[in-house]
């Protein structure tokens, strides 16, 4: 929970709701951001920095002129897992505005750095469409092949073991920062300078017993993983060794995660971290 030094785009995004002339002060939000939407994204083209993309597997904020996403959210639970193979079919997201550049499935190739999920391929195996849905470019950032496909894959199949353990789990991601090191060494922008490579990768994980009205039910004592990653070949294979606070993830990104949860609840479960089982 952020009170002070809100970002540029969470300011306009309280403006706008204060104009919009809605009686609900609280209308319900889609299933990916029933914790929040952590930058106040919009789908207003005018502010390409912070640009709201919700389809029904996953909602994100894209940046246009770094050309990856700002934060990607999700829910997952078992109900998302089924036998849908890996589609594999990296291309452009033609959802975004006309005139914007659009990220290829090439754009990354030579690099040295892998396509990364945010929303992983695995955790939308339900039907063919919801796994392609994965492989839109907005939903990719450049990581280092170690990071992407060794302890950022773990986080990511142990949350899915939580999955299947009976849990609902609540996720957002993203990155920032400028600068990372891939298979050719350092770089900082792929594409002709069109995609930003993130310093560090992070991610956040709100677990929740299967149930209703899931926001109201984050307590105090709520299991909530926050890593905050280096986008590097020398990162460490034990995402639980970077394991930090949510307040900490907040005081770097100037986001406000988790915002939908009671204030109290907040200030108890963001200043914590997490020192559960790692498998």
């Amino acid at each position: 929970m952020r009170t002070l030094h809100w970002p540029a785009w969470g300011i306009l995004a309280l403006i706008a709701g204060a104009c919009s002339g809605s009686d609900d002060p609280s209308p319900a939000l889609p299933e990916h951001l029933t914790l929040g939407n952590p930058s106040g994204a919009t789908t207003d083209a005018k502010q390409p920095a912070n640009y709201l993309l919700s389809r029904p597997q996953y909602a994100l904020s894209y940046h246009r002129d770094r050309g990856i996403p700002n934060w990607v959210s999700w829910h997952l639970d078992a109900s998302w897992r089924g036998a849908a193979a890996r589609q594999d079919d990296f291309r452009p997201d033609e959802d975004l505005p006309a005139g914007w550049y659009h990220v290829g499935g090439g754009s990354y190739s030579g690099s040295g750095f892998d396509r990364g999920h945010m929303c992983p391929s695995a955790d939308r195996t339900r039907t063919v469409a919801d796994n392609s849905a994965t492989f839109l470019m907005t939903n990719m950032v450049p990581q280092a092949s170690r990071l992407n496909q060794q302890t950022w894959a773990s986080l990511e199949e142990y949350c899915r073991t939580l999955a299947s353990q009976g849990q609902e789990l609540y996720i957002v991601c993203g990155s920032y920062g400028r600068g990372g090191t891939g298979a050719n060494g350092p770089a900082t922008t792929l594409d002709q300078g069109r995609v930003t490579v993130p310093d560090r990768c992070w991610k956040v994980v709100v677990v929740l017993p299967v149930g209703k009205d899931d926001a109201a039910r984050v307590g105090g004592s709520t299991r909530v993983i926050a890593v905050n990653l280096p986008n590097d070949n020398t990162v460490g294979l034990n995402w639980g060794s970077y394991r930090v606070s949510v307040d900490a993830i907040e005081a770097t990104t100037g986001l406000d995660l988790l915002s939908a949860v009671p204030a109290d609840v907040q200030q108890t479960i963001e200043a914590r971290v997490d020192n559960g089982p790692t498998n």
